[in-house]
């Protein structure tokens, strides 16, 4: 899959972020180990606890669809460049890692940067 498609994607859906408070929009886009794509937003709430991250919500989104394996995961905001998922974000991430692992797909103004899971979250939590 080319990882152009997935980034495209999360842009699109970060337009679609409810984001009154921080007005920081992200979308995100995950390819499963299936080659299915999901994708969601931001969305917050005037208590910020119950605010739900992009990358979170494009994961239940997946497995609301019955995927439960992630290839891929773009995430992008036009906030700033390289928008890594936050530590929340990674923890679930990492929950449903394929054998080889999640590619992070983040952008900045010199194209895409690729990352694995494991670089950047490297003892995740799992029962």
């Amino acid at each position: 899959m080319d990882y152009q498609i997935l980034m495209n994607k999360a842009e699109e859906l970060s337009k679609k972020a409810y984001a009154p408070y921080s007005e920081f929009r992200v979308g995100a886009c995950i390819l499963t180990a299936n080659d299915k794509i999901f994708t969601g937003c931001n969305f917050e709430n005037s208590s910020y606890g119950l605010s739900i991250c992009a990358e979170r919500n494009a994961a239940g989104a997946a497995v609301a669809g019955g995927e439960t394996k992630f290839k891929a995961i773009a995430v992008y905001s036009p906030n700033m460049e390289n928008c890594y998922p936050c530590g929340a974000c990674r923890q679930v991430l990492h929950e449903f890692e394929c054998d080889d692992g999640i590619d992070i797909i983040l952008k900045d103004k010199n194209g895409l940067n690729v990352r694995k899971l494991k670089e950047i979250f490297p003892d995740g939590f799992r029962l």
